[in-house]
């Protein structure tokens, strides 16, 4: 990839990993792009936590009914705000976990490392195997990995993968 357009624009959701290792400075570029983006008023209320033992992400491949491709993963990033369902706690934080994840995810697909996005529906059970404290939450989990079929990183844009755009942008005010 020459560019971020270039990585934005041909990344895709990679479920089916190469039984292959991450090396440990490029999963290094990919949590430093993770902790560089955007917080609301810079108050970085994220944590990071990686696994790659096998057994642990096998376990949190059972933490959703869409998680499934944890298990297969070089490694899992698990994304760890403040409850934002707690009272007084500002949504801003899942907009910043939104973008830190973002991130990281072009970055690895920029080094040929392909990637998926998954909600955790078991919070109890997340919590023990991963450790983090009560007042926080993890939402998501991000696994990575060398695509099973390098193919994919080069593959054509599927037609009509993505609503046209003058569907989902509207100037000035919506109008129908």
């Amino acid at each position: 990839m020459s560019t971020a357009w270039d990585a934005i624009r041909t990344k895709r959701a990679v479920r089916e990993f190469a039984d292959r290792p991450i090396a440990q400075e490029e999963l290094g570029r990919i949590l430093a792009a993770g902790r560089r983006a955007h917080s609301s008023k810079n108050q970085q209320r994220w944590a990071f936590i990686v696994v790659r033992d096998r057994e642990r992400l096998r376990a949190m491949s059972t933490l959703g009914p869409y998680c499934g491709h944890i298990a297969g993963a070089a490694a899992a990033i698990a994304l760890v705000t403040p409850d934002p369902h707690q009272p007084g706690r500002p949504l801003s934080v899942m907009w910043d976990l939104g973008g830190a994840a973002a991130q990281m995810m072009v970055v690895g697909w920029e080094m040929g490392i392909g990637s998926c996005p998954a909600t955790v529906y078991e919070q109890d059970a997340a919590r023990e195997l991963l450790g983090y404290p009560a007042d926080m939450r993890c939402e998501y989990i991000l696994s990575f990995g060398y695509p099973a079929d390098p193919a994919i990183l080069t593959a054509p844009l599927r037609a009509g993968g993505r609503r046209p755009q003058d569907e989902v942008v509207h100037q000035e005010r919506w109008e129908a």
